[in-house]
């Protein structure tokens, strides 16, 4: 009888395998993905936000808004798609020698940029289409508010929130390894990013949406109104903040995602593999007649 999933050994060995077939797209292919995947994650934030943002208790917001986020991942994951903060999980095969660190950073600047590209054409298509205006432009003004609230954000609070969130994110991706089925990939993928939406930790790719959004929504006279925020708050929602969030929520994402969940796990379950099969193939390569003699 088949397994319907992979154990923590043949999981390791998936993981590597799929940074591997990452390794190896032409750029073009990486680029047009990784817009892809930018424009998922921004569509889900979009959609969190237009769930929950007129939800009074803040409990019953953040569930909402955490049940309805990850399809952003699990279009990335079902329909192929490259993400960012998933492929930091590529460390694994580098560390593993099967990818050089330069095709790994190759990888990794070309996703980051067209995550931001994909994420930048979701908020141009949304602004532009009215859609802030929803429910008389509250949801407009929802929108400005968590883009303040991120946009202020210490450089400490954006580095610990960032590595969380991409421990939790790792965490889904890699156990949609483990499944074998759709509905298996989407259980696993779901629970992990709701968590991580209900927490309020803080996601670079998803932040290239969140900050961009209210960077431009804020100079909509209706929607500044609404959000209640002075002047004065409204100008800390600028080019310098955003750079400043997404530059410190990025090196906890790579941090949260490449040490504490690719490393760790490379080193439990894949470390003793590889050194295994090393083992095994010296073995192999010693002629029969010595083996024989001994």
């Amino acid at each position: 009888m088949e397994k319907s999933m992979l154990n923590p050994n043949e999981l390791c060995q998936a993981g590597i395998n799929s940074a591997i077939g990452k390794s190896k797209l032409s750029s073009t292919q990486t680029i047009l993905l990784g817009i892809l995947a930018g424009a998922f994650i921004a569509l889900g934030g979009f959609c969190s936000t237009v769930a929950s943002h007129s939800i009074s208790n803040f409990s019953i917001s953040k569930l909402v808004s955490g049940l309805v986020f990850p399809v952003g991942l699990i279009l990335v994951i079902i329909c192929g798609a490259e993400l960012f903060t998933g492929n930091c999980l590529m460390i694994t095969a580098f560390l593993d020698k099967k990818i050089k660190l330069k095709s790994m950073l190759r990888n990794w600047i070309l996703v980051y940029f067209s995550n931001f590209i994909g994420a930048l054409i979701v908020v141009l298509l949304l602004y532009f289409s009215g859609s802030m205006g929803l429910n008389s432009g509250k949801l407009g003004a929802t929108v400005i508010k968590t883009a303040y609230a991120k946009s202020t954000l210490t450089a400490l609070k954006a580095f610990c929130s960032g590595i969380l969130c991409n421990i939790i994110v790792c965490l889904a991706v890699w156990g949609s390894y483990a499944a074998k089925d759709v509905a298996g990939k989407i259980a696993i993928i779901w629970f992990p990013i709701m968590t991580f939406v209900v927490s309020g930790f803080e996601h670079s790719v998803a932040n290239m949406y969140f900050l961009f959004v209210g960077l431009l929504a804020k100079n909509n006279p209706i929607y500044a109104k609404a959000s209640l925020l002075s002047n004065s708050e409204l100008s800390k929602i600028n080019m310098g903040t955003i750079l400043h969030n997404l530059t410190w929520v990025t090196l906890g994402n790579i941090i949260g995602g490449a040490l504490f969940i690719g490393t760790v796990y490379w080193i439990v379950y894949g470390k003793n593999s590889s050194n295994e099969k090393a083992s095994n193939k010296k073995i192999a390569n010693i002629p029969t007649n010595m083996i024989e003699n001994k």
